[in-house]
């Protein structure tokens, strides 16, 4: 697993929402399992643009930052469902109102985003 070499940067809120946010998939894993899609599976069918590994490194990531918890279930093949800690909870007003301003800003950001990206 990766393994930091400097230490982060950790002045003020931003840089530590940052560190704890930072990750193309994370907002919207904690969304989803927010919204009862639990299960690495079902993660994966919501946000098909992400490999596996990738997912499982950020929600290890998540478990990290007490944002989410784990179920571990003793059958075969394992089961795991991952589920918002209170802490984790926390985020979703913020994360929701984030995804209202990208909402309200659709064209603008759409156009701006499409201006920027070659083919």
């Amino acid at each position: 697993m990766y393994e930091r070499k400097t230490l982060p940067e950790l002045n003020c809120g931003l840089d530590l929402v940052g560190e704890v946010l930072y990750g193309k998939w994370k907002m919207r894993l904690l969304w989803f399992i927010h919204e009862g899609f639990q299960r690495p599976s079902e993660l994966q069918r919501k946000i098909p643009g992400a490999s596996r590994r990738v997912l499982n490194v950020q929600l290890k990531e998540l478990e990290s930052h007490e944002l989410v918890g784990k179920v571990i279930y003793p059958v075969v093949p394992p089961k795991v469902e991952y589920y918002l800690t209170d802490f984790g909870k926390s985020l979703i007003p913020v994360i929701d109102a984030i995804g209202q301003w990208g909402d309200q800003h659709d064209d603008h950001l759409r156009t701006l985003i499409l201006k920027n990206t070659k083919p």
